[in-house]
C-alpha cells in the first residue's frame, strides 16, 4: 500500500523545522523571492508548483533558469515525465524521500509555488490513498478513451453511488480516479478520504507568505512573459510533447499554452490568435489561483502587498 503513512514522527510529522512557504499566482515574482532568500540564507528551494514539476516543458512552465538553479540548490523541478499524471499525494512523498535521504538537512527548507493543494498538503497533511499499479491506470485511461466519461460515471454510479453522486458526468479526471482507486484497493475513494495525515512541516515555526501583486502589473508581466517564451522555445517544447503521442487528458497535455500552440501549428487557427488566446488563459488562471489563496489560505499567512519590506515576514 501507498500514501503517507499516518504515525507520528515516521510519517513526517513537523520534520520540517523554520520552513519558508511561498505561494502567489503565476508570473507574481515568486520565483525569484525565493532564490534571493536561498542565496541570502544558504537554503535549499523546493518546486511547490504541479505543472513545473514536469520535464519537456522547461520553458512553457516559467521553470527557473539554468543560471537560476545553478544559484542556489532547487529540488523536484522537471523530474516528472509529462505520461504521468502526478498528484499532490505523489508530490508529497517526494519530499518525504528528500528527507529521508538528507537531502534537506541543516538548510532552511523554502517552498515555493503556485498549487495551493501542494501547500495544503505541507501544512496539513493529505489523506492517504493506495499505489494504482499501471495496469489500471492504462485500463481505465483507455475505457474513457473509448467509452467517454458519461459512460464512466454511469459505471461509477453501479460500483460506487456515493461517489458517483458527488461528480458530474463531464468531470472526467475525477471519475477515472475514483475508479482506479476502487479497482485497486476494493475501497471507495471516500473511506480512503475519510483518514487524514500529519503536516509535514512544524507549523509554529514556518513562515508563511502569499503574494498578492498589483493586478494591472501582473498582468503587464504575464503579457512580457509569454512573449518571452516564445523567444526561448516554447514552440519547439509543443512540438517535443505533441511528439510523444500522450492522451490529450494528461495534466501536462492541459498547461497553458501547449493547446493554443498546438492548434496554431496544425492550422485551425493563426499564431497570433493562439497567442492572444494563451495570454488570456494565463490571467484568468492567475485569477483563480489569487482568489483561491484568498479564500482558502488562513490567517497564518503573511500577504505580502507591492512594496512590503519582506524582512517584515520572516
Amino acid at each position: 500500500m501507498g500514501g503517507i503513512e499516518n504515525s507520528g514522527e515516521q510519517a513526517g510529522e513537523g520534520r520540517v523545522k523554520n520552513a519558508i512557504l511561498i505561494a502567489g499566482p503565476t508570473a507574481s515574482g515568486k520565483s525569484a523571492l525565493a532564490l534571493d532568500l536561498a542565496e541570502r540564507k544558504g537554503g535549499v528551494i523546493v518546486n511547490t508548483d504541479s505543472m513545473q514539476g514536469y520535464s519537456v516543458l522547461d520553458v512553457l512552465t516559467a521553470r527557473p533558469s539554468a543560471a537560476e538553479l545553478a544559484r542556489a540548490p532547487h529540488f523536484l523541478y522537471g523530474h516528472v515525465h509529462p505520461s504521468t499524471a502526478y498528484s499532490t499525494g505523489a508530490w508529497l512523498r517526494d519530499v518525504m524521500k528528500l528527507l529521508d535521504d538528507g537531502t534537506l538537512s541543516g538548510r532552511p527548507v523554502i517552498f515555493v509555488g503556485g498549487t495551493g493543494l501542494y501547500f495544503r498538503a505541507l501544512a496539513e497533511g493529505i489523506s492517504e490513498m493506495p499505489d494504482i499499479p499501471q495496469s489500471i491506470r492504462d485500463r481505465w485511461r483507455y475505457e474513457l478513451k473509448e467509452q467517454g466519461s458519461a459512460k464512466l460515471h454511469s459505471i461509477l454510479l453501479r460500483e460506487d453511488s456515493a461517489v458517483a453522486m458527488l461528480l458530474k458526468p463531464t468531470d472526467s479526471q475525477r471519475i477515472v480516479r475514483a475508479l482506479e482507486v476502487l479497482d485497486a484497493s476494493g475501497r471507495s475513494i471516500l473511506e480512503w478520504q475519510v483518514a487524514r495525515g500529519l503536516p509535514l512541516i512544524d507549523r509554529t515555526s514556518a513562515h508563511f507568505l502569499v503574494i498578492e501583486p498589483d493586478r494591472a502589473a501582473l498582468v503587464e508581466r504575464i503579457e512580457v512573459r509569454f512573449d518571452r517564451m516564445l523567444d526561448r522555445g516554447a514552440l519547439d517544447e509543443v512540438e517535443r510533447l505533441a511528439a510523444l503521442g500522450l492522451d490529450p487528458e494528461l495534466p501536462a497535455m492541459k498547461a497553458i499554452g501547449v493547446r493554443e500552440l498546438q492548434a496554431a501549428m496544425a492550422g485551425d487557427m493563426s499564431f497570433p490568435e493562439a497567442i492572444e488566446r494563451a495570454k488570456i488563459a494565463t490571467r484568468q488562471y492567475a485569477k483563480r489561483q489569487a482568489t483561491w489563496f484568498r479564500h482558502q489560505l488562513g490567517p497564518e499567512w503573511h500577504r505580502l502587498l507591492p512594496g512590503d519590506d519582506i524582512e517584515t515576514a520572516i
